[in-house]
């Protein structure tokens, strides 16, 4: 059983808003559309599955999902969609054989785990030869809009992304996994409010702002979350447009 630490329990916190703020089960079926067409038969472990968004979406493709994840809360939430064929688990100790399985997919997650080569040599030992790696990389970015330039200040507190795929690409290869293929996902649109921004980003639900400390939020996040607020019509929704790349990786 893996140790519920600070930063699972943070990921908690963020379980009521995950799926508003993710898309829902709408784009979590668009997701799965991104990665069946890379996938070989057989079963498809989903690691850091959240509450199983993606993984409603694979299964209802014809693909058979099991999944694990870090925070107890999003396995009681993918558990309420998925049944038994949820864990709770840590990326960086799988629980499963090696060279088990055909498939694993990992949806904005090597960007947030605390070791991306030990992450993706776990991946390498439960995969079977042969095995496939699909990964949709860290942080989507936006389209130009007036909530991404009122956000602007924010980008100072992001860390570097650790999985670019030119990064993704060096990491795996020490891990004995292959590019097979480079792609962009097709682009996931999600209608939201400067209000409902406002709110995701005063609950912490975005990765880097869980460990923000107190000068820094009111130097800040607060004025960010008031410029949010003060758009025209802050309860009307805006449509943003996503964009993000997606990496196939094999076993040998």
């Amino acid at each position: 059983m893996p140790q519920v630490t600070a930063e699972s329990l943070s990921f908690d916190t963020a379980a009521d808003e995950y799926d508003a703020y993710h898309g829902g089960l709408e784009r979590g079926r668009k997701a799965a559309e991104d990665l069946s067409p890379h996938l070989l038969p057989g079963t498809v472990l989903d690691i850091g599955l959240g509450t199983g968004l993606v993984d409603v979406g694979l299964r209802e493709l014809g693909h058979s999902v099991i999944g694990v994840e870090l925070a107890p809360e999003m396995v009681s939430r993918a558990h309420s969609r998925l049944g038994g064929r949820v864990a709770l688990g840590d990326a960086h100790s799988l629980p499963f054989a090696s060279s088990l399985l055909p498939n694993v997919v990992m949806v904005h997650v090597l960007h947030v785990v605390d070791d991306m080569d030990r992450v993706l040599a776990e991946t390498a030992r439960v995969l079977a030869p042969g095995g496939r790696l699909v990964t949709v990389h860290g942080v989507p970015v936006a389209e130009p809009d007036e909530l991404v330039e009122a956000e602007a200040p924010l980008n100072v507190l992001k860390p570097e992304v650790p999985d670019t795929p030119e990064r993704l690409a060096a990491a795996a290869a020490k891990a004995k996994l292959r590019v097979l293929e480079e792609a962009a996902v097709n682009p996931y649109e999600i209608d939201l409010s400067p209000n409902q921004y406002a709110d995701s980003i005063e609950g912490r639900v975005w990765s880097y702002l869980k460990d923000v400390d107190g000068d820094t939020w009111q130097r800040l996040v607060v004025p960010v979350a008031a410029a949010l607020r003060a758009l025209p019509e802050p309860d009307r929704e805006r449509h943003q447009v996503w964009r993000v790349p997606l990496t196939v990786l094999v076993k040998d």
